[in-house]
């Protein structure tokens, strides 16, 4: 043993020390030989006694375990007792428990990595807001974009036209504010002014539109269904 060395190393028990070991040598699971791997055993448990490491009862119980296989290699066995116990191998049971920890070994290894994958991603919660600012009761998003399609066909020509300047969605909410205060502050909404009648100023009509909703500027009601849409403002 003079040539062999070891690193001491944490192992959560005995079996992980056999596993490391066997890895280690490159040993055949299937054939271990007992004799080398009981001396390499021992040889770790002596290097923690050195060191001042606890050696844990399991560790001394796997170390009775090895040897007395290891006694029981090197007795010669009875003629009578050859043919009923041929197949039977001292190491079998120390072989099928090493076996079993590999697998689980594995799979712990395996649902790690899952997890460290798992770990790169974050997920929040389904979260329910509520509906701050609420259409009117009658009306939904819907009728108000079939509304804007029907005006939008009504208004802009077949041919395209070139707009002189950008209207923003700010230029359009003071266009329909100042529409519906001209107007003692209720407007059928086909009667909304389009300047230019450019696709990019009936957007920004749209979207000024919601954001006055939202902000609680005006409000949008329908009497009854098929009834003109009316803008008016808010009290």
């Amino acid at each position: 043993m003079s040539g062999y060395t070891i690193k001491l190393e944490a192992f959560e028990g005995p079996l992980a020390l056999l596993m490391h070991l066997i890895e280690k040598s490159q040993i055949d699971i299937y054939n271990i030989p007992i004799a080398e791997i009981t001396e390499q055993y021992l040889y770790y448990l002596k290097a923690m006694e050195e060191f001042d490491i606890e050696v844990a009862s399991e560790f001394l119980v796997m170390a009775a375990t090895l040897l007395q296989i290891k006694s029981r290699m090197l007795l010669p066995r009875p003629v009578i007792a050859e043919a009923a116990d041929e197949l039977i191998d001292p190491r079998q049971e120390l072989v099928d428990r090493l076996i079993e920890y590999r697998k689980y070994k594995q799979v712990a290894q395996f649902l790690n990595q899952l997890g460290s994958e798992r770990d790169k991603y974050f997920i929040r919660s389904p979260q329910e807001f509520a509906k701050q600012f609420p259409l009117p009761e009658g009306l939904s998003l819907d009728d108000l974009l079939k509304a804007f399609a029907a005006l939008w066909e009504s208004v802009i020509p077949d041919f395209a036209v070139i707009a002189p300047e950008e209207i923003s969605v700010k230029d359009k909410m003071h266009d329909i504010m100042t529409l519906l205060r001209s107007n003692n502050g209720k407007l059928e909404f086909h009667k909304l002014m389009i300047r230019t009648g450019s696709r990019s100023e009936f957007i920004a009509a749209f979207l000024a539109l919601l954001e006055l909703i939202r902000l609680k500027q005006i409000m949008i009601h329908q009497e009854k269904q098929f009834a003109p849409i009316c803008l008016s403002l808010k009290e």
